[in-house]
């Protein structure tokens, strides 16, 4: 089993900045993909940022490129989201998953294991 912490939200003004992080612990992996969801009220889980250690490469929704940026440290198995720029529609519950193997990297069903969740609102 693994268990996926997230922290970091919180309020913030528009264009300020936000630095997410997800601890992860438990059973251990070579091949996995680890991305940020989120969920703003009313609307569908969307894909928000990726990175996969198989294919060492880092994926981005299009509303975020240049501004939000995932890093992982894998001395602390934590997975990093830096959000700059931040914008009213970046406000939603975010969440870290956790996927084996290989995965369809935007698709929130392929992901094995979920955090429960930490809040981001962003005041204009």
């Amino acid at each position: 089993q693994v268990q996926l912490v997230e922290s970091g939200g919180g309020l913030v003004q528009a264009g300020g900045s936000l630095r997410l992080s997800c601890a992860a612990s438990g059973r251990a992996f070579n091949n996995y993909a680890m991305g940020w969801f989120r969920q703003a009220p009313g609307k569908e889980r969307e894909f928000v940022a990726a990175i996969s250690t198989i294919l060492a490469t880092t994926y981005y929704a299009d509303s975020v490129k240049g501004r939000f940026t995932i890093s992982k440290d894998n001395a602390n198995n934590t997975l990093y989201l830096q959000m700059n720029s931040l914008k009213p529609e970046d406000t939603a519950e975010y969440y870290c998953a956790l996927a084996i193997g290989f995965v369809v990297i935007r698709d929130a069903s392929g992901y094995d294991y979920w955090g429960q969740g930490t809040q981001v609102t962003v005041s204009s």
